[in-house]
């Protein structure tokens, strides 16, 4: 038997030297320098506070922000607060033992403070232990609950009586290199920051039961085809049990929400029934994940509440998940510019005009973008998987994926 300490007993030992734990991937974060002007705060917090930095991967060491602070929590033996990366390795996770100062509170303050978009992680590490120390995690949270649901509401009221935006199918053929590959663009609004957040809170608040896990993603990213199928294929058939189970809502938005996340269901369905390869599986994905945000605002219109907004996949590879930054960007060879959801990583290298990490694509032999497909013969690339038209379902049900 090997005497080989667990990862949990690891990182548990690292932490009775040091309250912050910081796994090598993401030392550039935290530089050492933070961390030493974090821990001498940390010293002077009224409870004791960890700092636990690790990749967060479905089927990998640790599936879950939970699961990774229970563990560790229990290696430790020592109770207080556990800071953490949600799974989508972005916002702050807060899980406390042996008290009640509000740790998940505080976390999400910080995750929503607007001051706060794009600064360092040391910042917001800084405003968490802030936060706690003042005791004012809870009401500093709920002022910013409050905030969100005004401006959301504020839009709901500014933009009912306008009609819907019709580009009447047609889109505009953007050239993205010089041997005349493209994709069709259709002239879509941008979704503000805070409609991202609202979607967050009412995620939260409904324990994230009908989104697609963000754990989901960080797991794709890093898989082999055969891998990915898996996956699609169990998110797939756990989709389908959710439909089973849900009854058809009243009203006639909330009835058409519903029948949208069918028709989603049915067409990642059909996707991975006739996959050939990621692009595709990366497709049934992003089908599930819009038919979950469907299913998710007719549930939420059914009781009372607004509907969710919809927070587009990373735009130049879905299987990084979430695309919470908004980038107005410029294909090569194009003098058009495309306004996209993109995740962070992404859109700091496209913002500092260095090349993001694009799904790639095999095409005539060669590895290319997806997006610089042929779009007479890639669904994906014409509608940069739902970014730059809205019909992916209806092209999907209708036969686009297998078109010539």
């Amino acid at each position: 038997m090997s005497s080989k300490p667990s990862p949990g007993a690891r990182i548990a030992a690292a932490l009775r030297r040091s309250p912050i734990y910081v796994d090598p991937s993401y030392a550039s974060a935290l530089p050492a320098a933070d961390r030493r002007r974090l821990a001498a705060r940390l010293k002077k917090m009224p409870v004791p506070t960890y700092i636990v930095l690790v990749p967060l991967v479905q089927g990998g060491t640790w599936n879950d922000d939970k699961q990774l602070a229970t563990v560790v929590h229990s290696r430790l033996g020592r109770d207080g607060i556990f800071v953490t990366f949600h799974e989508s390795t972005d916002e702050l996770m807060g899980h406390e033992w042996g008290g009640d100062h509000a740790a998940d509170d505080a976390a999400w303050a910080v995750n929503w403070d607007d001051s706060l978009d794009g600064a360092s992680l040391a910042a917001r590490l800084t405003r968490f232990t802030d936060l706690i120390a003042s005791g004012t995690a809870t009401k500093v949270y709920k002022q910013e609950s409050a905030e969100i649901d005004r401006k959301y509401q504020a839009h709901l009221k500014s933009s009912a009586p306008k009609p819907k935006k019709d580009d009447g199918g047609a889109g505009l053929a953007v050239p993205l290199a010089a041997g005349g590959a493209g994709v069709a663009v259709a002239a879509v609004a941008g979704v503000l920051l805070w409609r991202r957040r609202r979607m967050a809170a009412v995620r939260r608040a409904a324990g994230e039961g009908l989104l697609l896990p963000r754990t989901v993603f960080a797991t794709a990213g890093k898989a082999s085809e055969d891998q990915l199928r898996e996956q699609a294929s169990r998110e797939v058939i756990a989709f389908g049990e959710l439909l089973d189970g849900a009854t058809a809502p009243g009203g006639e938005r909330a009835g058409a929400l519903m029948t949208r996340a069918l028709d989603a269901y049915q067409a990642a369905a059909k996707t991975l029934d006739e996959a050939r390869g990621v692009p595709d599986l990366a497709g049934v994905l992003v089908l599930l994940d819009q038919g979950r945000d469907a299913l998710a605002s007719a549930r939420a219109l059914a009781d009372g509440k607004p509907e969710v907004p919809p927070s587009p996949l990373c735009f130049f590879n879905p299987l990084h998940g979430d695309g919470p930054a908004e980038i107005d960007w410029r294909p090569l060879g194009s003098r058009r510019r495309l306004h996209v959801h993109a995740c962070r990583a992404c859109a700091r290298a496209a913002r500092a005009r260095e090349t993001p990490d694009m799904l790639m694509d095999r095409r005539d032999g060669r590895d290319v973008p997806y997006f610089e497909a042929d779009p007479a013969r890639s669904v994906w690339a014409e509608t940069g998987y739902g970014q730059l038209r809205d019909d992916l379902i209806h092209r999907i049900l209708r036969g686009d994926l297998r078109k010539t």
